[in-house]
């Protein structure tokens, strides 16, 4: 069954995520919450839904009684910002624009690409790194230009894009849910 075919492969594939960026990652996103910054999260097509998705878990997912609360915005839920600067200027500039209006020193920028060549998502990379900011590239394939640019680099080894997806959309809910733990653990 092509079901289970997938599902089966798809479990190597998480599996085989290397976990060294990983905690990389957690990382950065526990030290932006110190700081009081914002995470930033880009993407287009699944990518775009793996980020709208990644804002909300750590928007919400973070929760916890008497604790500031986690700062998160993907930059692919403003349709009407996005559609005007494609139309305006260049597609390869909707987010590369928004993260000019929105960057605040401190603020991390988390770019998901799965092929890791998506020129909007390279754009606002490119800028964040040049103010002095956190830059988090997931992606896939073999990274693609994206692994060249941002910091830190969590590459999923698949050149399968739904598994690359997929994967993306796991280390997702695991670092919100990380960052939740953190956060409530911390003495008030």
């Amino acid at each position: 069954m092509r079901v289970d075919q997938y599902l089966t492969s798809l479990a190597a594939t998480l599996a085989a995520v290397p976990r060294e960026p990983l905690r990389a990652v957690e990382e950065a996103l526990w030290q932006t919450y110190l700081r009081d910054g914002t995470i930033i999260i880009c993407g287009n097509g699944g990518s775009a839904a793996n980020a709208s998705h990644f804002a909300c878990d750590l928007a919400k997912w973070t929760l916890t009684d008497g604790r500031r609360r986690v700062r998160a915005i993907a930059l692919t839920d403003n349709v009407p910002v996005m559609t005007a600067w494609s139309n305006d200027a260049a597609y390869e500039r909707v987010f590369v624009e928004q993260v000019i209006s929105l960057y605040r020193p401190g603020d991390t920028l988390v770019a998901i690409s799965g092929s890791g060549n998506s020129p909007n998502v390279l754009r606002a990379v490119e800028w964040m790194a040049a103010q002095g900011a956190t830059t988090i590239g997931l992606t896939g394939f073999a990274g693609g230009k994206l692994a060249g640019l941002a910091q830190i680099v969590v590459v999923v080894p698949s050149h399968c894009m739904p598994e690359v997806e997929d994967a993306h959309s796991a280390i997702c809910h695991s670092l919100a849910v990380a960052l939740g733990e953190r956060i409530s653990a911390e003495p008030v």
